[in-house]
């Protein structure tokens, strides 16, 4: 009889045991697959919703490191958003521009077809596949122009028949082609903005690279500044002129200069805010 009584005690303590073991187990596998934390997202009181642009970094199954860093009770801070490439920008290019080759797809889901060609200039340093992949992003939006319902967009090759270019070019070259195109872009004796002549969106290499001073201080990621400066300019070519802040506080109309200031207005990127159009006042 004691004998009999030993062993159940036996069986009831390794049972206890092998459900602690599962408990313990099933609570690292539920924190080790929890969402995490986007990166590189502005809260709402930082730039209104929805005004930030760009994929979020795919998922990667747990390594066993990784699995108990996130068991741990002392979180991994999240890595901030990059505002500004690090590196010296050059200055001048070689003047002479290269061409994507590729076709994309189409943006928009109806009204005129207007096709673009991307370019990059020589000696800038910088990737066209990047480059055009960037800008496909900005006027795809959601939120950019096509979401009028009467533009669509799409990417051709160099040689093939377009409406205009979108071209990445070094500071002097972006001067020497704004001028060229009736737009003065200097600030302090520098070519400083970007601009569109006829037929062509001139981003200029150190704002696309370095963003601009009151968007690195408020900590607005570089894709924004970005996604903004091509639907600013692509918003010339297509028509639309400079507006003002609508008031202290709001969303600042993409066609408001907001690479110069911000007049009280929060960064926006966007042409179109939660499906509709969204302006300011005419300069």
């Amino acid at each position: 009889m004691f004998r009999s009584a030993r062993r159940r005690r036996r069986l009831a303590l390794i049972a206890q045991l092998v459900a602690m073991v599962l408990a313990v187990g099933a609570a690292v596998t539920v924190v080790a697959e929890g969402p995490g934390v986007p990166p590189d997202r502005l809260t709402a009181d930082e730039i209104g919703p929805p005004l930030v642009a760009g994929p979020l970094p795919p998922s990667t199954d747990p390594s066993p490191t990784a699995t108990a860093t996130a068991a741990s009770p002392s979180p991994s801070p999240s890595p901030s958003p990059v505002l500004r490439m690090p590196g010296a920008v050059p200055t001048a290019g070689t003047g002479r521009f290269g061409h994507d080759d590729r076709t994309g797809p189409v943006l928009g889901r109806s009204g005129e077809l207007r096709r673009y060609r991307v370019a990059v200039e020589s000696g800038s340093n910088e990737d066209i596949a990047a480059f055009a992949q960037a800008v496909e992003v900005a006027l795809a939006g959601p939120g950019s122009w096509v979401d009028s319902g009467r533009l669509r967009l799409q990417q051709v090759p160099g040689d093939a028949p377009r409406d205009f270019t979108v071209y990445l070019a070094t500071a002097r070259t972006a001067g020497r082609m704004c001028s060229e195109g009736g737009v003065d872009i200097r600030i302090g004796g520098r070519p400083y903005t970007s601009c569109r002549a006829p037929g062509q969106v001139i981003i200029n290499l150190d704002r696309w690279r370095l963003s601009v001073p009151h968007f690195v201080s408020a900590g607005v990621p570089l894709a924004v500044y970005r996604t903004y400066v091509v639907n600013h300019e692509v918003g010339h070519q297509l028509g639309h002129r400079h507006e003002r802040c609508p008031g202290a506080g709001r969303p600042a109309p993409v066609m408001m200069q907001q690479t110069l200031f911000l007049n009280g207005c929060r960064v926006n990127p966007w042409p179109y805010v939660d499906g509709r159009r969204y302006a300011g006042p005419a300069l």
